[in-house]
């Protein structure tokens, strides 16, 4: 049996404290980050708490090993005494819709191997996913899952508006979106790229470009130009 002790009430400590909970090899306490007074100890204590709260937050922990679950920030951002970590998961966590973690990447690091090996024993009891990721390589990780989910579900946004401002129901892009993840699975994201950009149909973009409000043309013709560019 691991104990452990999870550290926030945002929606990554939430979807991990109720995955925890079914978990026969795992015991599990949940405080808020502002209930520090008293800490229970535990053999894995997780701050699930902003980027920005993860200094402060360790320097109040005594306990023996103290993880952070941040894929921005290197394990150095922890300022407890004793073990570090961290245990950084690959995904988009939102409040009411459930998680898999079956199929969520567990992203590890620890300073030492069997403070390693505890965290992928944690990560596959909930789990099976397990990748031995240093700070360097997370924060590369990391920039990379905001451009391809929060940058592009910003364009579904985007097409969302569009669609709305000309009566058009966006449930009809909902086929070609699931597509084109699919796509990614056999090729390569260069070698599935299509649209007017890379086949450089002038007139199209330009037609596309009348149809668009001042920002939304900017974005537009920034994009065209990157995908042209190939970079």
């Amino acid at each position: 049996m691991i104990s452990v002790l999870l550290i926030g009430k945002g929606n990554v400590a939430t979807h991990l404290y109720n995955a925890f909970l079914k978990a026969d090899t795992i015991d599990v306490t949940q405080i808020s980050s502002r209930n520090l007074t008293i800490v229970p100890n535990a053999d894995i204590t997780i701050i699930a708490v902003s980027d920005d709260a993860i200094a402060e937050v360790s320097s109040k922990i005594n306990n023996n090993f103290v993880v952070h679950t941040s894929g921005a920030c290197a394990i150095t951002e922890l300022n407890n005494k004793n073990r570090k970590g961290v245990f950084y998961m690959l995904q988009t966590f939102s409040k009411g819709k459930k998680v898999d973690f079956k199929k969520v990447p567990f992203c590890l690091e620890a300073t030492n191997k069997k403070d390693l090996q505890l965290l992928e024993k944690l990560a596959k009891s909930i789990g099976q996913n397990v990748y031995h990721i240093n700070s360097e390589q997370r924060k590369a990780l990391h920039v990379s899952a905001v451009f391809v989910n929060n940058f592009s579900n910003h364009m579904y946004k985007i097409g969302n508006d569009i669609c709305k401002d000309h009566n058009v129901p966006f449930k009809i892009l909902e086929p070609l979106i699931k597509e084109t993840v699919l796509k990614i699975e056999t090729l390569s994201p260069e070698e599935a790229q299509t649209g007017p950009a890379i086949r450089n149909d002038k007139k199209t973009i330009e037609n596309h470009l009348e149809l668009l409000n001042k920002k939304q043309q900017k974005i537009y013709k920034t994009l065209t130009k990157s995908i042209q560019n190939g970079n």
